[in-house]
């Protein structure tokens, strides 16, 4: 039913990769405090090696919370901090070898309504981590994107793409430091905040006969939080830098979505919100001369030339080998080969 990134021996080789590297780093997760930041640093401390992990968020209440969660263990540090302040983030990376950038402000209409807001965290708050990671001594940065930067018709979207071509351009102020810079997207995860998951939950919960749905043809690209996370963990290793590395994942319609959580209740359509989109895209048409296919992920180049990457993006740091898409092509949620049934939908919410 879930898509699997790599299975047997390949799954045991990438695992062993991440091991070696992550023993003795010390990790900061910008936003430490969300969905994927907890799982994620859960992820980590059960799995690996680690010297250290640091939560870098600006919520007191929430890093008191996620300290009750994960009260007995000794490698974990909470650091109040906003992306937008600069001189904060020089403090927090000292002595950090990776960096996982989960910070950003992420509902759409909220994004609508105050954007200057979006663009302070989203794109200033890029350009901060990148230019604290230039200063210090840290070696890996991944930044988290969203398939809403993809043709992006939203000012969240758009701030998302700005922030994905401000870490990929980083590479090229990198000089001869062992550091680059990495993007990852992918699509809505199953059962996080900014999930419908949880608030069709809540109107099941309180009793409503009906859920209200935005389009009756509406799609999204489907990912659990665990997913996402190995996703990134593969990545790390094998990145050269400058990669925007999506997942192949599949797609739900969101009625059959509704229907599985609720199968007796209505579906009232109302309307699309601000900014919404009706279907979603990872790797737009316009890319494609820059799009590489590989067994369970693409791989987006970068359109420029670094002066001090020469790397063949059609083979990955761990030798994975890909190659350039057909011309034309695009990976959106509306022609995904891979949509999830009703019934896998049922399936897969008892686990999130």
């Amino acid at each position: 039913m879930c898509i699997v990134f790599l299975v047997g021996r390949k799954m045991s080789d990438i695992e062993s990769k991440i091991t070696e590297f992550l023993k003795d780093k010390t990790i900061l997760v910008t936003g430490g405090t969300g969905s994927f930041g907890k799982k994620f640093i859960r992820t980590v401390l059960d799995r690996y090696p680690v010297k250290k992990v640091i939560v870098y968020s600006r919520d007191e209440l929430k890093q008191f919370e996620m300290q009750q969660m994960f009260k007995n263990e000794s490698r974990l540090r909470f650091f109040i901090g906003d992306v937008r302040d600069k001189e904060r983030l020089y403090l927090a990376f000292r002595g950090v070898d990776i960096v996982i950038h989960a910070a950003a402000i992420k509902q759409v209409p909220a994004a609508e309504y105050n954007p200057m807001e979006c663009i302070k965290t989203n794109i200033n708050g890029a350009e901060n981590i990148i230019e604290a990671s230039l200063y210090t001594n840290v070696q890996r940065v991944i930044a988290l994107s969203t398939d809403k930067a993809a043709n992006p018709i939203n000012l969240y979207g758009a701030t998302k793409l700005c922030s994905d071509k401000i870490f990929v351009a980083g590479n090229n102020l990198v000089g001869d430091r062992n550091l680059r810079f990495s993007v990852v997207r992918y699509g809505n995860v199953a059962g996080s905040r900014g999930s419908v998951v949880p608030f069709f939950r809540n109107l099941i919960n309180n009793g409503a006969t009906e859920l209200p749905i935005t389009d009756e043809n509406m799609t999204r690209f489907w990912i659990t939080l665990e997913q996402g996370v190995q996703f990134v963990l593969n990545n790390l290793v094998r990145m050269h830098g400058g990669e925007v590395f999506v997942p192949k994942i599949p797609s739900i319609r969101i009625v059959d979505l509704a229907t599985a959580m609720a199968p007796n209740a209505k579906q009232n359509i109302i309307g699309i919100r601000p900014g919404e989109k009706i279907h979603e895209v990872m790797c737009p048409r316009d890319d494609f001369q820059h799009t590489i296919e590989f067994d369970n992920f693409f791989i987006i180049k970068p359109s420029i030339v670094f002066s001090n990457i020469d790397a063949d993006f059609t083979t990955t740091a761990l030798g994975e080998k890909g190659k350039l898409v057909e011309p034309n092509f695009e990976y959106n949620s509306f022609n995904n080969p891979h949509y999830l049934t009703v019934e896998e939908l049922v399936e897969l919410n008892k686990h999130v």
